[in-house]
């Protein structure tokens, strides 16, 4: 019943990370969902992001995770939790992904629900936009997991989880300036392929589809007094 309480009371008065560390170290074990919670959209990004597949990424967040906790007494707080965290689960991911031969098909990954972009619509959106904001999620994310590996983690760090350069480098174990260069690599090749499939489906941009054409014919024939057949 403490633990509750004390959960409870962490979420109110929003705890930081190292304040909800050290009461799990003392036992209050059930703190740890609360930072889980908090880091679970940036763990299975990363993860994702490294292996393109939704099962794997589970995996290692969980894995992440378990290690995490396991050496929660080795966290020094000389870097911030998040950063210390997500490089726990980046080692996890490039781990398990040097396991494999090869990462699986790009067109297994377009077809799961949860994308790394799966975010991108926001509340309150009508069905029109909610549909274009998955559209424009899955061109998104599909150009995304067409980087090469080390562009890929970099851009998801930095913009899309809005990371530092220093972090980002810490958790990568790279300097700065490579972190700047991969980003600057990354973006442009996004830029590129994005402009490519623009550029493809341009003819298909700026319609009048046929609810607002309806639309427009029965507005001016009631403006004018007819009588629309």
């Amino acid at each position: 019943m403490a633990s509750a309480a004390l959960l409870e009371q962490a979420r109110k008065e929003e705890w930081s990370d190292e304040q909800v560390v050290s009461p799990v170290l003392a036992g209050d074990t059930v703190l740890y969902e609360l930072l889980m919670r908090r880091y679970n959209q940036r763990l299975y990004r990363v993860a994702r992001a490294i292996l393109c597949d939704d099962a794997e990424a589970e995996d290692v967040m969980q894995d992440a995770y378990v290690r995490a906790y396991q050496h929660l007494a080795d966290f020094e707080g000389r870097a911030k939790f998040s950063t210390w965290l997500t490089r726990i689960a980046v080692h996890e991911a490039l781990a398990r992904s040097r396991r494999r031969s090869r990462f699986q098909s790009l067109d297994n990954s377009e077809e799961s629900k949860g994308g790394i972009m799966g975010s991108l619509a926001s509340a309150g959106r009508n069905p029109e936009e909610a549909a274009y904001d998955r559209e424009l999620g899955g061109v998104l994310e599909k150009a995304i997991l067409g980087l090469p590996e080390d562009y890929r983690l970099i851009f998801m760090l930095r913009d899309v989880e809005g990371m530092s350069t220093d972090e980002t480098a810490e958790c990568l174990a790279v300097t700065p300036e490579n972190v700047k260069v991969r980003l600057h690599r990354a973006r442009a090749a996004l830029r590129k392929e994005l402009y490519a499939r623009a550029g493809a489906r341009t003819v298909e941009s700026f319609q009048l589809h046929a609810g607002r054409c309806n639309r427009i014919v029965k507005n001016v024939f009631r403006m004018l007094g007819l009588v629309l057949l």
